[in-house]
């Protein structure tokens, strides 16, 4: 336990020493985790996406699976197979990857569309099925999947609505900037500093947490503030996806999980505006024309557009 500051913020510390730059899209993931949601993260290759998803598994004491994205990727590798026991008397579970705490799903688009499926029973219900049995995944669960930017390269599967809409928050790390990557040069950061980290607490600690967040308190100006942008959006951009109910639910989880990293008992229209633009642009995306920058653009600027009443208490 860090006493100067709250546990997502020495969260967001240690990963912020592995991962040289810009601290604020590790920010969000944090706030996602504790929102019990998942992460999508829409980069180049090498700019640390593992990093992240490490660094994040040993700081919450947590275990780290991985799985590569490829064509011939099965459900079966994500979930786990039953095999006949050493004496053939009867079947045994062995757990796939999916089995951890904190699993990276790196190159999301290049698995199936089968495949991809399989993720969604884990990442919404916290559970796998396999063989028509039911096995719990470990708790917490935080699901961090990558995609590359160019969706229309070969072999791709662009993901459909209804998966992206799993995703609590779409994030791009991009490059560190020049002064940060000199000091990764230098011998600062990067793999090195991951045998360093140390968990800042226990699995239960952040289930308890996670509880605190989903009880946080939101006034009903600060939610029909967030209800006002919401409507904005879909009427907005009618030819896209529509938002549906579930993206207002995830982005005011966010803005609960924002306001907990600050200490705070109440979300504010500032914890809103924080999270906006990661938990609603991905969500408005279409298969033909899946440009997640312009949409981001788009949300930025609706936040700026919907009037944010004062900060409102209990």
């Amino acid at each position: 336990m860090v006493a100067s500051r709250s546990l997502a913020q020495a969260l967001v510390h240690q990963a912020s020493g592995v991962l040289l730059g810009d601290p604020a899209p590790i920010a969000l993931a944090v706030d996602a985790f504790l929102a019990g949601g998942h992460a999508l993260l829409e980069d180049v290759p090498g700019v640390g996406k593992t990093l992240l998803a490490k660094a994040l598994a040993r700081s919450i004491g947590g275990t780290f699976g991985r799985i590569q994205g490829t064509p011939d990727l099965l459900p079966s590798d994500l979930t786990g197979v039953s095999h006949l026991d050493d004496d053939g008397r009867g079947w045994v579970f062995q757990p796939g990857p999916l089995f951890n705490n904190v699993v990276l799903v790196d190159e999301l688009n290049r698995a199936t569309p089968r495949t991809q499926s399989a993720l969604l029973e884990a990442m919404a219900e916290g559970q796998v099925t396999v063989d028509g049995t039911t096995h719990l995944l470990p708790q917490p669960f935080f699901v961090i999947a990558t995609q590359n930017p160019h969706v229309d390269d070969p072999g791709t599967f662009p993901l459909v609505a209804g998966q992206r809409d799993r995703f609590s928050v779409s994030l791009s790390l991009g490059l560190p900037g020049r002064d940060a990557e000199l000091e990764l040069i230098g011998g600062t950061g990067g793999t090195p500093a991951l045998e360093s980290l140390v968990a800042v607490a226990d699995p239960a600690r952040w289930l308890q947490l996670r509880d605190e967040v989903r009880d946080l308190y939101v006034h009903p100006a600060v939610a029909t503030y967030l209800l006002d942008l919401v409507d904005l959006v879909r009427r907005s951009t009618t030819s896209r996806q529509p938002l549906s109910p579930r993206a207002a639910l995830a982005t005011i989880h966010l803005a609960r999980a924002h306001a907990r990293s600050d200490e705070r008992d109440h979300v504010r229209p500032d914890d809103i505006q924080a999270v906006a633009v990661a938990a609603l642009a991905h969500r408005i995306l279409d298969a033909t024309n899946d440009d997640l920058p312009t949409a981001r653009s788009w949300i930025a600027a609706f936040v700026q557009q919907v009037p944010a009443p004062p900060d409102a208490g209990r």
